[in-house]
């Protein structure tokens, strides 16, 4: 076994019976989109590199230092992708979606990519479920989508979070704003690094973690304190619609979050049971990303939430996520003659839309019973070749242990009944 192969380091295998935790949160966390008439996308596990440098922004550390990158056989540089908008909008471009009824209402879910350093909660492979609406500024759809987001987590039962909210400006009032930053930043003790990270975009520094570079930031200037009469209206119209859906938040002037694209509304949802990596979605406005793309200069708004981080927060909150499904009645058959009739019933009962599962492999009563109590199942029918004999077979419910003779005549139906 010491030459055996393992996943790579970050990432992990999703199997059963945990799996089906997943499956249900991801689920949870999709059906308040179904309800709101956004349609499933799919676009590829990998773009062209120029989606993500051009889309996400050169001073990120996601394009910077985190991207998995490589040149195909034709020389072309590819790059799996580490977040979903830029090849949604990419699709949204290349498509021409943009022509069609707007907004555009779109979801996904998958798998994304970053070279991080593994950690609880953080991983170099993740699941996210993806939101975007585009085509259209509205502050009642930033609203709508905030509050899409939250339903989704309230759908799972969790409460021990927080929503942080902000506006980061727009084209008429953020380049003010920045000088403003760029005079503020000059005056501190920054590392080369960071500073020729603020000399690509200067924001990016008020999302340092570091608290020696934090303590220094006390007084940088704030966006939301120099916005421009219509972004602030349009701020504060998010925050009526947000009151008027029962969507509460906290303001949160610092928040830039670590992509360049954001603009205006900007929000975070963030667990206190999770320590550090305590963003569980988050997202914003980005105006200016299908220009950035090529595309023509319409709107979007959009978030993102970790399904597994979604999963550590109901397990910091003591939460069971219900999980559906599962086998209904298991089979288990003594004999050549049982094991057929195990098998056909089987099959009539899965075409009937029962979950319905019977023992293969030619184990004793004992390994079969062992193998019908794994499955969960709330049923177990025991057959033999002497029951067939007798025209019987026996339905045991589980929860009780009350084990009854059917007439195989009448079984499948019986079990279809029960469930």
């Amino acid at each position: 076994m010491s030459d055996i192969q393992r996943a790579p380091k970050g990432t992990f295998d999703r199997l059963p019976p945990d799996s089906a935790a997943y499956l249900a949160a991801r689920d949870a966390l999709v059906a308040p989109l179904l309800t709101a008439s956004y349609g499933y996308v799919e676009t590829p596990v990998f773009e062209e590199t120029a989606v993500f440098s051009r889309g996400v922004g050169e001073s990120t550390d996601v394009v910077s230092k985190e991207m998995y990158t490589f040149s195909d056989r034709g020389g072309r540089s590819l790059t799996l992708r580490p977040e979903f908008t830029a090849g949604v909008m990419r699709a949204f471009i290349e498509h021409r979606l943009y022509a069609g009824a707007l907004p555009a209402k779109l979801w996904t879910v998958g798998s994304a990519f970053r070279y991080e350093r593994p950690q609880a909660g953080r991983y170099r492979h993740f699941t996210q479920v993806s939101v975007e609406a585009l085509g259209v500024d509205d502050p009642a759809l930033d609203a709508e989508l905030v509050a899409l987001a939250d339903a989704g987590f309230r759908g799972l039962g969790l409460t021990d979070y927080d929503l942080q909210l902000t506006s980061l400006g727009d084209a008429t009032c953020r380049p003010q704003y920045r000088d403003l930053l760029v005079e503020f930043l000059a005056g501190l003790d920054l590392d080369e690094d960071t500073r020729q990270r603020a000399a690509i975009n200067p924001l990016r520094v008020l999302d340092d973690k570091r608290p020696e570079v934090q303590a220094q930031l006390a007084d940088a200037p704030l966006m939301v304190d120099h916005l421009s009469d219509a972004t602030k209206a349009h701020y504060d119209a998010v925050r009526q619609h947000l009151s008027d859906l029962g969507v509460s938040w906290v303001e949160a002037p610092r928040l830039v979050r670590g992509l360049d694209y954001y603009t205006k509304t900007t929000f975070e949802f963030v667990h206190r049971g999770l320590g550090a990596q305590a963003s569980i979605g988050g997202g914003g406005r980005y105006d200016g990303l299908s220009a950035a793309l090529g595309g023509p200069d319409l709107s979007g708004i959009g978030y993102a939430v970790g399904v597994d981080r979604t999963i550590l927060a109901a397990q910091a909150e003591g939460l069971d996520i219900p999980v559906t499904g599962g086998t209904d009645v298991f089979v288990v058959h003594l004999g050549e003659e049982a094991k057929r009739f195990a098998v056909r019933l089987v099959g009539q009962l899965r075409a009937a839309g029962v979950a319905a599962d019977t023992v293969y492999g030619g184990r004793g009563l004992k390994g079969a019973m062992k193998a019908a109590d794994r499955s969960g199942a709330a049923r177990v029918v025991v057959v033999g070749d002497r029951d067939l004999a007798e025209g019987v077979a026996q339905v045991k419910t589980m929860a009780t242990g009350e084990q009854v003779a059917v007439p195989l005549g009448e079984l499948a139906d019986s079990l279809r009944a029960s469930v």
